[in-house]
């Protein structure tokens, strides 16, 4: 998506700290580009978008066939995010600027409210964290979410939020009252408790106990909540006593659906990923380069086996009847993992004009394109 440009703005009330600087780039439909000491290393874009409503591609496996961003770049910084080539399309490039240039569309609710009150919309399902997580630290300042929620409930709209961020509390009313409305969709991305490499691999996330108390929370509210468990690495969080553990968690937790998944890497995401193993891991480096190849997917031979793990830890806590792992088209075609969605995550009741069924995967390659 691109937009109109416009010149920067300053608001009269802003301090001299946050007062506008120069942006990096000319972004269309920029308003002004800020930084601000609680942000300390991040810049905020703030621009005027022409729609938020975004279409799936054609042929997607997604179950959803609409998608809202409300931000581009993530400072959450995982190392791993299949979205990171997405912010080339902007200009900037997929490691540390998709870190710390962070483009927020400013009018997102207002704009939304127009677009769900055309005579064309006909409430289909919309999923939130698709690309970027909705609930990143930037949610704190700019609160985008309580509007998009308001608008998309009181239009009929069934919806589903995917997200790291446990500001998502923060709206826990607001989405019990949109749930008695409209069905809503929670879910949770988690797939380590070892804290040291969640800091390491997924610096600015919330670390696995705060994410695993947030599930607990939204489960103790009435709300589902499915997990994404995605993505698991090799070598790093895939032994058995991680499984065992990170599973163990999930159904303590009382988590609705998990779906598992090995580590995806595709272009602009794989670049900075075999960086930071280089880096970090130089045992390991050589490993990923065999095992990835050339290619996004880990080899067959890898996938076939960590799916018999995951479906033997699965079992021993209580998720037998949950979707399972992600890549299920072991044989064939390694996206079908694009529809695997944990049971909790889809709304049971979206299917009324839209796809149906229980589908997705935060980390797979159909995504990075649903701006």
């Amino acid at each position: 998506m691109r937009w109109d440009a416009q010149a920067l703005i300053a608001r009269p009330a802003e301090s001299a700290a946050n007062a506008p600087s120069p942006a990096l780039l000319p972004l269309a439909g920029l308003v002004r580009s800020i930084t601000t000491p609680e942000f300390a290393g991040i810049t905020f874009h703030e621009v005027t978008a022409k729609s938020v409503l975004n279409k799936v591609p054609a042929g997607s496996r997604m179950p959803f066939e609409w998608t809202i961003n409300p931000y581009r770049g993530c400072s959450h910084a995982c190392v791993y995010c299949f979205a990171r080539k997405s912010h080339t399309y902007l200009d900037f490039d997929a490691g540390l600027d998709f870190d710390s240039q962070v483009v927020v569309k400013v009018n997102a609710a207002e704009l939304l409210r127009k677009e769900l009150a055309k005579p064309s919309w006909t409430r289909q399902q919309v999923a939130l964290g698709t690309n970027t997580d909705p609930y990143q630290r930037a949610e704190g300042r700019y609160q985008l979410m309580p509007g998009i929620i308001t608008a998309l409930a009181e239009s009929g709209t069934p919806l589903s939020i995917l997200t790291k961020g446990t500001l998502l509390a923060r709206d826990i009313p607001l989405l019990k009252s949109a749930a008695a409305q409209v069905p809503v969709g929670l879910g949770i991305s988690l797939a380590m408790t070892d804290e040291g490499l969640s800091e390491a691999i997924e610096p600015g996330t919330p670390g696995p106990r705060a994410r695993l108390k947030l599930v607990s929370r939204l489960r103790e509210a009435g709300l589902p909540c499915g997990v994404m468990a995605m993505p698991i690495l090799p070598w790093l969080s895939d032994s058995d006593e991680a499984l065992d553990a990170l599973l163990a968690s999930l159904a303590a937790a009382g988590a609705t659906g998990v779906t598992a998944g090995a580590l995806y890497l595709k272009p602009g995401t794989r670049e900075w990923f075999m960086k930071w193993i280089a880096a970090n891991h130089p045992g390991l480096a050589g490993r990923y380069r065999r095992l990835y190849g050339t290619g996004s997917y880990a080899s067959k031979e890898y996938r076939s086996w960590l799916a018999g793990k995951v479906r033997y830890f699965k079992a021993r806590h209580g998720f037998t009847n949950t979707s399972g792992f992600s890549h299920r088209d072991l044989e064939d075609d390694p996206r079908g993992e694009e529809a695997e969605y944990p049971e909790g995550i889809i709304p049971q009741a979206a299917t009324a004009g839209g796809k149906s069924g229980a589908g997705g995967n935060s980390a797979s390659g159909g995504q990075a394109t649903l701006f």
